[in-house]
């Protein structure tokens, strides 16, 4: 855990002060990776039929060929109904079982996510408590029209998952699915997010996953912050974060080795004396870890100084740290303008967009023009894809990229592919 302010120096009064908190999976040289539980669990509803059902089933496949003998995977397949190869172990001859099971999936019925979610979570807990790494990889490209279909129960069941030890990661695929959705599986999973407007690139994503979750070094990861007296929470951004008194908790994914996930907050912070310090938060990182098989907790402060003097302030503003802040800030307006974009907003979406280049002008001038380079360019990128974007499919695919573009600038740089 490393951290660091947007302002190690603020003036007497009220201040906005950014936090930002990098959290990184341990390396670990030459070690051998973890077997791994898995259930695969593909959508085969009416609309994956054709290309991106055939993607799905090859990708399914080179999934297998992954495998070693100690990898555990079962497969399922739902439309209005579920089938299941049931989990088994990855041997010679079982790989061969599951190549033939995967030939046989064909495209029929609707889209019942909750029946493929808890059918993968049954096969998975067969042999939960024989493996460290459990987890659940679900591939959709549509809105769930059977079986349950309210987003909140939907996102319990994935709750209820991960309450019992099983990471979720969900890839969506095409520009027809809930995005939001989608993204909250693998939030309250613990697990990743990918969105594929080409099935083609399905088989890398499932090669980055397989190896996300066998080079896994921390699970139940939890950052809090602690905020002294005089201190009030603005926001967290990009993160589900929970208040109790004067702590404010966030939960984050599952860690695989070198995997780095960032974390901004905005605080407000009061400063009184010249010359004194001022406390601004408590870190504590607390996870479970997978090396030691015990739980770790690890804490750091920070605290801002208080000066009479601006220049001083803006001489010793931490140019990481107001990059990083840009970023977040931007990544919210990204999902504001895709929200706008998608109900045919589109003025609004580009000033949005236009406003978050001013932003990175800003942070330019603190940590110079290099340093915002490509952001810029990727928000030039986005203004002129939604001034082209016409028609309901390339409205779509501009609001999934946004969306998929602010979840990494928020910091989540390693659960988002």
């Amino acid at each position: 855990m490393t951290s660091r302010l947007s302002h190690p120096y603020i003036t007497p009064g009220s201040s906005d002060v950014f936090v930002t908190v990098d959290v990184t999976g341990a390396e670990v040289p030459g070690a051998r990776r973890s077997p791994v539980n898995l259930a695969v669990v593909i959508d085969r509803s009416g609309s994956m039929s054709g290309y991106k059902l055939a993607q799905a089933k090859q990708a399914a496949r080179q999934l297998v060929g992954m495998l070693s003998d100690e990898d555990r995977l079962a497969i399922v397949h739902y439309g209005s109904d579920v089938k299941a190869l049931p989990g088994m172990q990855a041997t010679s001859g079982n790989r061969a079982r599951m190549r033939q099971y995967i030939e046989n999936i064909w495209d029929e019925g609707g889209t019942n996510i909750s029946a493929g979610l808890t059918t993968g979570q049954h096969q998975v807990n067969a042999a939960r408590s024989e493996y460290k790494v459990n987890r659940i990889i679900l591939i959709s490209d549509g809105q769930p029209t059977e079986g349950v279909t309210d987003e909140a129960s939907l996102k319990q069941t994935v709750r209820n998952i991960r309450a019992q030890g099983v990471s979720v990661s969900s890839i969506g695929v095409g520009t027809d699915f809930n995005e939001d959705l989608m993204q909250a599986f693998a939030e309250y999973g613990a697990g990743a997010y990918g969105f594929l407007e080409d099935a083609g690139k399905l088989a890398s994503i499932f090669q980055k996953d397989l190896q996300q979750a066998s080079t896994q070094v921390a699970l139940n990861v939890e950052l809090s912050f602690d905020l002294p007296n005089g201190v009030t929470l603005g926001e967290v951004l990009g993160y589900r974060a929970h208040q109790a008194g004067r702590t404010v908790r966030v939960p984050m994914p599952d860690f695989s080795a070198g995997q780095t996930e960032r974390v901004v907050a905005r605080v407000k912070v009061t400063g009184s004396a010249v010359g004194q310090a001022v406390d601004v938060t408590g870190l504590k990182l607390t996870y479970t870890d997978l090396l030691k098989d015990g739980t770790v907790e690890s804490k750091a402060s920070l605290s801002a100084m208080v000066t009479d003097r601006h220049e001083e302030v803006l001489a010793k503003q931490d140019k990481d740290a107001t990059v990083y802040a840009a970023r977040a800030r931007s990544a919210a307006n990204l999902q504001k303008a895709a929200e706008a974009l998608k109900v045919g907003r589109r003025d609004e979406a580009q000033q949005l967009i236009q406003q978050n280049q001013m932003m990175f002008m800003e942070a330019a001038s603190v940590a110079g023009a290099p340093a915002v380079a490509a952001d810029v360019a990727e928000q030039k990128a986005a203004y002129e894809e939604y001034e082209q974007a016409r028609g309901d499919e390339a409205v779509n695919r501009a609001v999934k990229s946004s969306k998929a573009k602010a979840l990494k600038d928020f910091g989540r740089m390693g659960s988002t592919y």
